[in-house]
């Protein structure tokens, strides 16, 4: 079969300016190519920075950010659209070859009904009628596994669950019949049962209507599971390349080896789960009047542990830390730390108590001011809770950077100037900075690649040894509570699973629900989705 896209010796740039003003420019991917047929997937996978979505947009003939491609070929079905003019490249887009985003929640216009804006590029390449384009998008909706396919398109984007909206998009990008699909982490931001079925619909999708995809990730068991070939990219550059059972079963080069093997991380959990440093009795609470998100929770932390909260996206997780800080106060039960009961409200709290309990958030990038620096970021909380200035707030900062492994020279860098890890690393500084005696991690490893988010968990680990800190992780994520966790809470729609010491808590006998987790996490193997898949269908009896 010939080749649908041919990328030969890609080479893109971008712009970097010193700090004396002067412009300079750096070359960010340095010569890729790769083909691809029809009806196949190519796995683009790598750390940030690797140049995996810079590489797929340019298959749209795309340079997003002040990017600009320099040289080479993107040839599809043997004409180079890089050589179009901009009427002939907007001929090619949202027609012959369309983008799946990370965010579906971002990409959709929340004012307009979801099947409007389905088939709006459709209609506007005048691919289809106005017919033909809904009949199209009910049948995508079928395939993609959506609920009453036919009627679905009459909801809005806040009627719609993350993994649904995410099936839209690619309903979205399906529906024009394209000749190449570019997925840019489709299935990152969700959590392991409803990825799960995302990576299945998109998969059969493919499968059903023959086109070909670049799928972009940094997790190499998800991309096993629908790519044909992978590519392993770093800094730019191809690393390895080769049909997926090779790259999964026996990568030839170390760094494709140490995405292969990661999450090595592992701690032996704690036994004496006695003298809770938090403990939460019979907590319920809602937004405002809307009904009730937390229904009667009781758990507790050890001082010095970690309680790992697992469960899929709107379980309640995130709002029961928002109640241990006092961010939305409980209609019902009682928060105790360290024997003292807390008031429900922050303003309630005093300054010790604020102290006392800290947060990581999971999306750094947002979590830190871009207008100050590292020395000002971590200051803060030095200041505010401990009243240093000047030497010995500096001397204290850098000790703090010390601590988290990033040492001299970061201080006065802003966090555009930073990584994602080194920008999370930054927010624990600033977590530690207060002096807690528990931390509540949202999250805070989900939006990083797989070896970066090993460096973060090692380091939180190595920080609870040395401090004695305890942590609430909460996660979707079993294998890190496998990794880190000493006693493991599993909620659902607001309320407690299962609770009890990691090891108890992840082996049999396991209730539905956490067995479907379990089952859930995404293996390196050839095959593994199918499987996942069987066994889901067979414990619901067939359906």
């Amino acid at each position: 079969m010939a080749d649908l896209l041919e990328v030969r010796d890609l080479k893109i740039g971008a712009h970097a300016y010193e700090e004396d003003g002067s412009r300079r420019e750096i070359e960010i991917v340095k010569g890729i190519s790769f083909d691809l047929e029809k009806g196949r997937v190519l796995g683009l996978i790598g750390e940030s920075g690797a140049g995996k979505s810079t590489i797929g947009l340019a298959a749209l003939a795309y340079g997003r950010g002040g990017v600009t491609i320099t040289g080479g070929q993107v040839r599809l079905d043997g004409e180079d659209i890089l050589a179009l003019s901009p009427r002939g490249i907007g001929r090619v887009r949202g027609a012959r070859v369309c983008y799946v985003a990370q965010s579906a929640a971002a990409a959709f216009n929340p004012a307009h009904k979801l099947g409007d804006q389905v088939i709006e590029g459709t209609l506007r390449h005048g691919i289809m009628s106005k017919s033909e384009a809904r009949a199209r998008a009910a049948e995508l909706f079928g395939i993609l596994g959506l609920p009453d396919p036919e009627t679905f398109g009459n909801r809005y984007p806040h009627q719609v669950s993350g993994g649904q909206l995410q099936r839209a998009m690619t309903a979205m990008a399906l529906c024009p019949r394209p000749d190449l699909i570019v997925f840019d982490e489709p299935t990152t931001a969700l959590d392991v049962t409803t990825q799960i079925d995302v990576l299945a619909a998109i998969k059969r999708a493919i499968e059903e209507t023959g086109t070909a995809a670049l799928y972009i990730t940094h997790d190499l068991a998800v991309v096993a599971q629908v790519a044909d070939d992978i590519m392993v990219l770093r800094h730019g550059e191809t690393v390895e390349y080769g049909p997926t059972r090779q790259i999964i079963e026996a990568p030839e080069e170390g760094y494709t080896r140490a995405l292969v093997d990661v999450r090595t991380t592992s701690k032996p959990a704690a036994t004496d789960q006695s003298g809770a440093l938090l403990r939460l009795e019979g907590i319920s609470a809602s937004y405002g009047s809307g009904p009730q998100v937390l229904t009667d929770v009781s758990l507790h932390v050890p001082r010095g542990q970690t309680l790992a909260i697992v469960g899929e996206s709107g379980s309640g997780k995130s709002t029961l830390a928002r109640v241990i800080t006092g961010l939305l106060p409980q209609s019902a039960g009682t928060v105790t730390f360290d024997g003292e009961t807390l008031p429900p409200r922050l303003a309630q709290r005093s300054k010790d108590q604020l102290r006392q309990i800290q947060l990581i958030y999971q999306m750094a990038d947002t979590a830190v001011n871009p207008r100050h620096t590292v020395a000002q970021i971590i200051g803060r909380p030095l200041r505010f809770y401990h009243g240093m200035r000047g030497k010995a707030r500096r001397e204290r900062v850098q000790e703090l950077l010390d601590q988290i492994e990033m040492g001299q020279g970061f201080a006065d860098r802003y966090p555009a100037e930073l990584s994602g890890g080194q920008k999370q690393r930054v927010a624990i500084a600033r977590a530690l900075a207060a002096g807690p005696e528990l931390i509540l991690c949202d999250e805070p490893t989900s939006a990083l690649d797989p070896l970066v988010a090993e460096g973060i968990l090692s380091l939180l680990m190595r920080l609870q040894k040395e401090t004695g800190v305890s942590y609430v992780f909460i996660t979707h994520d079993i294998a890190i509570v496998r990794a880190i966790a000493d006693s493991v809470a599993v909620m659902l729609n607001g309320r407690l699973q299962r609770f009890g010491p990691r090891d108890e808590a992840l082996s049999p006998p396991f209730d539905d629900y956490t067995d479907l987790l379990l089952k859930s996490v995404p293996e390196m193997k050839e095959g593994w989705l199918e499987e996942a898949l069987s066994s889901r269908r067979i414990a619901s009896g067939g359906q």
